[in-house]
């Protein structure tokens, strides 16, 4: 079964600050919650491309590591990328990330694609778990970015 995970920030920020920490791997640690003990392997530039394939370790519960592979496979500079697993904990993993410029900021929309696989387990690991998780990851990662981002005051 496929699932949908779609959110919405506003981001004080001129568009090309903006742009330039998203289109940085390395950033990702930053936003990504410390109890998932997110880990990039192995070198990655500063500056993502298409078709770029980066490595991660993760362990989304305590003694339990999973390698994540993904690459990048689109890259529309200061718009869009687009990241999609090729090898890892899920049966299909597209997330497309987009930037759009309003008044006084930048409007990002993030839409991930996902499936668990593993069957009738994957369903009930769906239910139980993964969405909850997803939702966790993505709440934090948004707070994230607006400490990172504050705007005016």
């Amino acid at each position: 079964m496929i699932h949908y995970l779609r959110r919405e920030q506003f981001i004080a920020a001129p568009p090309a600050t903006v742009w330039a920490y998203f289109a940085t791997p390395k950033n990702l640690n930053e936003l990504t919650p410390p109890s998932v003990r997110f880990q990039i392997i192995g070198q990655v530039p500063n500056k993502m491309y298409a078709g770029q394939i980066i490595t991660y370790r993760i362990s989304p519960l305590p003694g339990l590591w999973l390698n994540w592979i993904t690459e990048i496979s689109d890259v529309q500079a200061g718009l869009s990328f687009v990241d999609i697993q090729r090898k890892g904990p899920y049966k299909l993993w597209h997330h497309e990330h987009r930037f759009v410029p309003e008044a006084d900021g930048v409007r990002m929309f993030d839409e991930v694609t996902y499936a668990v696989g593993w069957g009738p387990a994957g369903w009930l690991a769906e239910k139980l778990w993964v969405k909850r998780q997803l939702k966790q990851i993505f709440d934090y990662r948004a707070e994230q970015v607006a400490k990172i981002f504050p705007g005016k005051k």
